[in-house]
């Protein structure tokens, strides 16, 4: 039996050629929200892998909606434009499809990048007041937020069908929504950070409304024939947060309004202890997979072609995420298929580094 990694996968009007799909992996390289020439080279090198899709970090639908000055953002002309001339580049030469991940940072954003050490960035360095459902911060030491009243809610949900609009115009192939890790929309969802006494907080109902109603907004927004997923937490690993219950429903409110798959991840609302390990996310995305009858992308350290294939195989996931094991080896599709029997896609340039057999198609094709 052929292996299942390597099986095409429909998503509406978007046929993935097989279920390896490169996470959003944030590279703290823009420039006031715009692409450099360091997106040229991740995006270029990434997009010959051989993998089935490839999303770009999570991208800021406005300046206050970045995690990090350094952040990429889709809220302007330049921001389009720099973004543009890294996709015309990428796209002359691999031809996988290529999607986005548009997200706000909420009260996580404003943000030192990793390499200069943790914390708030001040606005004398160009920070910025950081929003959210509840004026909480996300730890003592860091920035309290200024809680969205009706106004704010409706910029940031326009926000979002802008930048909506500036990824149908770039030609990418899918957007997934970043409802996850205790960003914005998450910590709607999220008991811990949302204490809301209006129609946006308390019950799970109510915790919902607002990420569904930007939901349905970019879905309105974007064209029907292209695929619209999302990324949320399957829990928050901790008791007063986000339950796989939850997400069940969450996932089922999705799918009625037009969701493609949800990527399932977790944490990030609060400073929880989350037991790490190889596919510790897996059981949420089968859950989910399986109550709410939606296709899931698992993700969570699953470097193993193996194991990969298992999830697939045990009915768990649709399709598998990798980010820190694409940047460890950026050619783990091309491995994978030579493990498990499968195809993957390479350049012509380098057919003298796959298989022998690999060498032999390619002759066969081009004779």
């Amino acid at each position: 039996m052929s292996s299942l990694l390597f099986q095409p996968l429909a998503l509406r009007g978007l046929t993935l050629p097989n279920r390896i799909v490169i996470a959003p992996m944030c590279q703290y390289s823009a420039v006031d929200g715009c692409a450099t020439d360091w997106h040229l080279i991740h995006l270029g090198h990434l997009a010959v892998s051989g993998a089935g899709l490839l999303i770009l970090e999570a991208t800021a639908v406005e300046p206050g909606g970045r995690i990090s000055r350094e952040c990429l953002g889709m809220y302007s002309d330049a921001c389009e434009a720099a973004l543009a001339r890294v996709l015309a580049t990428v796209r002359r030469y691999a031809n996988m499809p290529i999607g986005i991940q548009l997200g706000h940072a909420g009260r996580k954003g404003s943000q030192k990048k990793p390499t200069d050490g943790r914390g708030s960035v001040p606005a004398s360095e160009g920070g910025w007041q950081t929003v959210a459902p509840s004026a909480l911060p996300f730890i003592p030491e860091w920035q309290t937020p200024r809680a969205l009243d009706r106004d704010g809610m409706d910029r940031v949900k326009d926000a979002f069908v802008d930048a909506t609009r500036r990824c149908a115009r770039l030609g990418l192939d899918l957007i997934e929504l970043h409802y996850a890790h205790g960003y914005l929309m998450s910590s709607f969802l999220s008991p811990i950070a949302n204490r809301r006494d209006d129609a946006y907080g308390g019950s799970r109902e109510n915790r919902m409304r607002f990420p569904l109603e930007v939901f349905a907004a970019v879905r309105a927004a974007w064209p029907a024939e292209r695929p619209l997923g999302v990324r949320c937490n399957g829990t928050d690993w901790d008791d007063a947060g986000i339950t796989p219950d939850d997400a069940v429903a969450f996932s089922q409110a999705l799918r009625a309004l037009g969701c493609d798959y949800v990527d399932v991840s977790s944490g990030g609302n609060s400073m929880a202890r989350i037991p790490l390990g190889p596919g510790y996310q897996v059981p949420f995305a089968a859950r989910v997979r399986r109550e709410a009858g939606i296709a899931t992308i698992a993700v969570g350290q699953i470097r193993d072609p193996r194991h990969a294939e298992s999830i697939l195989a045990g009915g768990d996931a649709d399709m598998i995420a990798l980010g820190r094991g694409m940047l460890n080896d950026p050619r783990w599709p091309w491995h994978a298929a030579e493990d498990l029997g499968g195809k993957a896609a390479y350049p012509y340039p380098y057919f003298r580094a796959v298989t022998r057999e690999g060498v032999a198609a390619h002759f066969a094709r081009t004779a």
